[in-house]
């Protein structure tokens, strides 16, 4: 009887012991499968565009924002290792609302102009297109004065209507400001405008390629008086903000030297006879 009580204890305490090691083996077991750690997120980049200005900032059919600015933008992300994430906003709103910090930067065909430098600042151009006068085939232009009387709509805030102010209007033009630029040629369509001022390229592509500018066409010479038009298109960012402004321009000239911009160029441009829209 003791032999089987001897041999009973033996047994239970052996079942004890692998028990013991059964529960030690599982806390090894969870650290091997311990989650990895998700990695960082990428920072966003807030990127104001006014998507009524084809070919530089337009949309899709399915809504989605494209064009030469919206491209040019996103190489720039890529660059300095940022998300772009793009924010519409009404033209004569733009530096209201950077500074109001809905954003971070303004990526939409904005001259670089004094008047404009006294509220916020700016990167290095990233192109430098012409404006011009748009007007009926029918018309005899040979300077302001041929408009007379007539009515020139023009983008709210803008440089162009900044000049029609100053050259057209006191020649005896109507200027009429509006919200788009897509806005004055559908007035112009309508016969409630007899033409435009507007970038040469967004105004070619925009409009005069189009079946409703067959009747109008490019008069006088290109306009670039800086005391108009400033110096290019730079990106628009608020004062004080000199490291992203370096970063910005570091990568401004690293897509150009790598190629990038060519390309991006070339997508929307070399139907316009190869044009180089860096410019000037």
């Amino acid at each position: 009887m003791k032999k089987v009580l001897l041999a009973l204890s033996i047994a239970a305490m052996l079942t004890a012991c692998g028990k013991k090691e059964e529960v030690a083996a599982v806390p090894a077991a969870a650290a091997v499968s311990a989650p990895v750690a998700a990695p960082a997120a990428v920072p966003e980049l807030k990127v104001a565009i006014d998507a009524t200005y084809e070919p530089f900032t337009f949309k899709t059919a399915d809504g989605k924002p494209t064009g030469f600015d919206v491209d040019i933008a996103s190489a720039l992300c890529e660059q300095i290792k940022r998300k772009c994430v793009f924010v519409e906003q009404v033209w004569d709103s733009m530096i209201p609302g950077l500074m109001a910090k809905k954003y971070d930067v303004i990526i939409s065909s904005m001259s670089v102009t004094e008047e404009r430098l006294a509220q916020i600042d700016f990167t290095d151009k990233y192109y430098n297109t012409p404006s011009r006068v748009v007007v009926k085939k029918t018309l005899k232009f040979d300077g302001p004065a041929s408009l007379k009387g007539k009515k020139i709509g023009v983008l709210k805030a803008s440089t162009q209507e900044k000049y029609a102010l100053g050259e057209l209007k006191t020649a005896g033009a109507t200027v009429v400001p509006y919200e788009a630029q897509d806005q004055v040629y559908l007035d112009i369509k309508a016969g409630r405008l007899d033409g435009t001022v507007a970038d040469f390229v967004e105004v070619t592509g925009g409009f005069l390629s189009k079946p409703e500018g067959a009747a109008y066409q490019l008069v006088g010479p290109e306009l670039y008086e800086p005391k108009y038009f400033g110096i290019g298109a730079g990106i628009g960012l608020r004062k004080g903000e000199d490291a992203l402004k370096g970063e910005l321009n570091a990568a401004i000239k690293a897509i150009r030297d790598n190629g990038t911009y060519k390309t991006i160029n070339d997508k929307y441009f070399a139907k316009y006879n190869n044009l180089d829209v860096w410019g000037k």
